[in-house]
C-alpha cells in the first residue's frame, strides 16, 4: 500500500509542477493551469494517508489544510481570473490557519514539544505549501519560492523515513519549480513593461 501510495501521491504532485511550470508565460495558460490544479487536487489524498501514517501530523495537517487553496487555484484557472473573491480568499485564509494550529497542536501534542527533528521538516513543508499554492493561485512567482522549501524539507523527510521514490520525486519537481519561479519573473516583468 505504501508503493501505490508514493506513485500516486508523487505522480500527481509532479505532473502538477510540470504542467503549473509549463504554463508560467504562455498566453492561453488556462487549460495548463486546470490540468495543474486537478492534478495536484488529484494527488492530495494520498499525501495525506502517507503522511498520518509516519505520525508527521504537521506536514498531514498541512496537506489537508491546502485543499481549499488547490480548489480556489482550480477556481481561478477555471474562470480565468487572477484574484480571489474577497470572501473566497478570506475562507481559505482561516482554514489554512486552523489546519496548522491543529496540527502544529496535536504534534506537540504526541511528542511532548517540538522534539523531533522530522517536526521542524515538518514546518518547513507547511510554510513552504501553504504559502506556495497560496501565491501560485494569485499568479504570483513568489509562491515557486516557497516551493522550493517544501521540497527541500519534504524530500529531506522522505529520505529521514526511507520512501525511495518520493525522494526523486521531490528532486525532480524542484526542476520543475525552479524553471516555473525563471519564467513567472519574466511574465512578470514583461507585464510591468506593457
Amino acid at each position: 500500500m505504501d508503493l501505490f501510495l508514493q506513485i500516486w501521491g508523487g505522480g500527481g504532485y509532479l505532473l502538477a509542477k510540470i504542467l503549473l511550470s509549463h504554463a508560467e508565460g504562455l498566453e492561453k495558460d488556462r487549460p495548463w493551469r486546470v490540468a495543474g490544479w486537478l492534478a495536484y487536487i488529484i494527488g492530495l489524498p494520498a499525501w495525506v494517508m502517507l503522511l498520518a501514517g509516519k505520525h508527521n501530523w504537521i506536514a498531514a495537517a498541512n496537506e489537508a489544510g491546502g485543499a481549499p487553496a488547490l480548489v480556489l487555484g482550480l477556481a481561478l484557472a477555471w474562470k480565468g481570473l487572477d484574484k480571489a473573491p474577497a470572501l473566497a480568499d478570506w475562507g481559505v485564509k482561516i482554514f489554512t490557519w486552523i489546519m496548522i494550529v491543529l496540527g502544529l497542536g496535536y504534534s506537540v501534542f504526541f511528542f511532548g514539544g517540538i522534539t523531533a527533528f522530522s517536526q521542524i521538516l515538518e514546518l518547513g513543508v507547511t510554510a513552504g505549501f501553504l504559502l506556495g499554492t497560496y501565491l501560485l493561485a494569485k499568479k504570483k512567482p513568489s509562491g515557486w519560492l516557497f516551493f522550493a522549501l517544501m521540497l527541500c524539507s519534504m524530500g529531506t523527510l522522505m529520505y529521514l523515513q526511507g520512501k525511495t521514490i518520493l525522494i526523486f520525486q521531490q528532486a525532480i519537481s524542484l526542476v520543475f519549480v525552479i524553471r516555473g519561479f525563471v519564467k513567472g519573473v519574466s511574465r512578470t516583468k514583461t507585464a510591468k513593461k506593457q
